[in-house]
């Protein structure tokens, strides 16, 4: 077995119906068209599946990856219940702050930090925000997403293999195409240039065929999501915003 196949005992002609037989029989599992899109073209690619550690067979490997692909279509940005941030603030910053600015005072700098742990959750789901939007966009247009990393460096796919990398700014990991077996290449775009604000929504209607897609739409689309579902964004209950909002 080569060493780029990821998954054990990998049998492309049985892993369809494994996984079928698994994502019935597992209520939090679902199995759709999308779903076996994914999974067909990582069997026509082994080197696009993931890494997934601790799978001893064929099955197992199955499991975890309906889990992963699952678990993050039913956890998308409209669904979810974001988790507070991992980091505590690092009270030195108001020191650095301070020393630069020293007229301000203490409640200017707590506004300061507010702000910034505000913007830290927002941009910790921006990428996921981005990924729906395009899901949602995409799906009439015949490319799925490959939800919850199912694909190894690959965001979007086709039916017919064609794959596609999104990211929200560039920078050096989408800089250039890469390739998997036969050749394959996987196309690349980023909405914004991180230097200068471009953005590229242009490219990618050129690359997919359409026209709809925009700076506009995707503004819309999070405006909406967001104000339905306002759990999508953690907010510290302490955040000097929070408390504008009581």
């Amino acid at each position: 077995m080569s060493s780029s196949i990821k998954i054990p005992d990998f049998d492309a002609n049985l892993i369809i119906s494994d996984a079928k037989n698994i994502a019935t029989a597992t209520p939090e599992f679902f199995w759709n068209n999308p779903v076996k899109t994914v999974l067909s073209v990582c069997c026509d690619s082994p080197e696009l599946f993931p890494t997934l550690k601790r799978c001893n067979s064929r099955l197992e490997y199955i499991s975890k990856w309906l889990k992963k692909y699952c678990s993050s279509y039913n956890h998308r940005p409209s669904k979810r219940t974001s988790k507070k941030i991992g980091t505590v603030p690092d009270g030195i910053i108001d020191v650095i702050i301070s020393a630069r600015l020293p007229d301000l005072n203490s409640d200017n700098l707590n506004k300061i930090l507010s702000a910034h742990r505000l913007s830290m959750s927002a941009e910790n789901i921006l990428g996921s925000l981005l990924e729906e939007y395009l899901a949602e966009k995409l799906l009439s247009h015949g490319w799925y997403c490959a939800w919850g990393e199912t694909m190894d460096k690959v965001d979007f796919c086709t039916k017919q293999g064609d794959l596609l990398q999104i990211k929200n700014r560039s920078n050096s990991e989408n800089s250039s195409s890469s390739s998997v077996r036969k050749g394959t290449t996987i196309r690349k775009w980023h909405r914004i240039n991180a230097r200068n604000g471009v953005q590229y929504w242009k490219e990618l209607n050129h690359l997919i065929g359409c026209s709809e897609l925009s700076e506009e739409g995707f503004s819309a689309f999070v405006r909406k999501a967001i104000t339905e579902n306002p759990a999508a964004l953690y907010v510290e209950n302490s955040n000097y915003w929070q408390l504008l909002q009581d």
